[in-house]
């Protein structure tokens, strides 16, 4: 499957694409009125950033006690409520006495919740598309994801001028609404891919065994650390440029939203795998252009040049699935969006923390080279593995740094 016209041929993944773009701009919308309505009221670059990012690092909770149910739950079902719980917790933070603390417990369980969505989600794609749909139907669910950051942040920007932080916030609840109902009448009803019931014993369990293959381990490290890093470097927009940080999040929307369609249209299978080290390297890199504290328009020039190397997962994802069995390819993909998400809400952390002890910009350069170190220590890794007598002939050649992933199968 190579064209886009193919794609959205295939039944359910017009409403699936169109729910998911409402979640997506609900998202961005809710995410970007929250960090302004707590950097407001505390003046703190770290709280703003945990507030945007804070729901990441409760990713890790879901991950250990929740994850089994990516497979083991009725997808149509599941999703449906994902999106009514998080219109109903996104309506309690526009509640006008709402402390600091309750802000956070909010988004912890928002959280919790999203760890399980995203592994419904991703297995349900997974399960919707043929093998050879894969990572063209990613790239459309990725290029959807920035072009609604694009849209919601430049409209989010652009209502927060007009609106309060809290009426943006409804808003928000409104969309996460209309993208549980577009899940539940779009969607066919589907038994669940594996049979048992979410348990905790059972999450563990299915995690171990995804962690315990080094083609799997690494490619997992390398979906989660070098852009984790590198969105910490995002969390910082509100604190470094208040009045343009939806142009700063819009610019990198915009090229996450290139970097999909050239990877995931134009780049034949063969060569895909090849790029992930160029692509990752891309990511983090304009960011240390913030050491000179940049203006506006060159940060957002560095913002959206950076972005394009968010392509870089597609590839990893594509790996990740040719080592995964079928019934927990769910699982596999939930576990690489809560790690991913956990991964990005500690880095929002350390960059809030390096911001409020430097600045805003001295946080941005840290992260970005933090990124740029761990992954040429990946590659070095990758390199080194492919070294090993046998290697070759284990099935994983080449996957310890998810970098050069092409040595093992080509296609990937």
């Amino acid at each position: 499957m190579r064209s886009y016209r193919e794609l959205f041929r295939v039944p359910e993944f017009t409403p699936f694409f169109l729910s998911y773009t409402a979640f997506n701009a609900a998202l961005t919308i809710g995410g970007l009125s929250l960090a302004t309505m707590v950097y407001q009221a505390t003046d703190s670059p770290l709280l703003a950033a945990l507030s945007m990012f804070g729901p990441q690092l409760a990713q890790v909770l879901g991950a250990t006690f929740l994850l089994s149910g990516a497979d083991r739950l009725p997808p149509r079902a599941t999703l449906a409520w994902t999106g009514l719980a998080f219109a109903l917790l996104t309506a309690v933070l526009a509640l006008p006495d709402l402390p600091v603390w309750g802000v956070f417990v909010v988004v912890v369980a928002q959280g919790l919740i999203a760890s399980l969505g995203g592994g419904v989600t991703g297995g349900l794609l997974n399960e919707i598309l043929p093998k050879s749909g894969f990572v063209l139907g990613r790239s459309v669910f990725n290029m959807a994801s920035g072009l609604m950051q694009v849209l919601g942040f430049a409209t989010g920007g652009a209502l927060l001028t007009l609106l309060s932080p809290r009426t943006c916030l409804l808003l928000a609840a409104a969309l996460y609404a209309a993208e549980a109902l577009g899940y539940r009448f779009g969607l066919t009803a589907r038994p669940p891919r594996a049979s048992g019931r979410l348990s905790v014993r059972a999450t563990w369990r299915n995690n171990a065994f995804l962690w315990s293959s080094r083609g799997r381990r690494l490619t997992y490290l390398g979906l989660w650390l070098p852009n984790g890093l590198v969105v910490g470097c995002d969390s910082l927009y509100v604190s470094y440029a208040p009045k343009a940080a939806g142009a700063l999040f819009a610019s990198g929307a915009l090229g996450m939203f290139v970097g999909d369609v050239l990877v995931g249209r134009f780049v034949s299978p063969a060569l895909r795998p090849r790029l992930a080290t160029p692509l990752l390297l891309l990511l983090a890199t304009p960011y240390l252009l913030f050491a000179l504290r940049p203006g506006v328009v060159l940060a957002a020039m560095a913002v959206c040049l950076s972005n394009v190397g968010f392509a870089a997962s597609l590839v990893q994802q594509e790996r990740l699935m040719s080592l995964t069995p079928d019934d927990m390819a769910g699982h596999a993909l939930g576990l690489r969006s809560a790690g991913m998400l956990t991964m990005q809400g500690v880095a929002a952390a350390l960059a809030g923390t390096v911001a409020q002890l430097t600045s805003p910009a001295t946080g941005m350069a840290t992260m970005a080279t933090a990124s740029v170190t761990v992954t040429v220590a990946l590659a070095v890794a990758g390199k080194r593995e492919e070294r090993r007598p046998g290697v070759a002939g284990d099935g994983e050649a080449g996957a310890v740094g998810v970098l050069r992933v092409a040595d093992v199968d080509g296609a990937g």
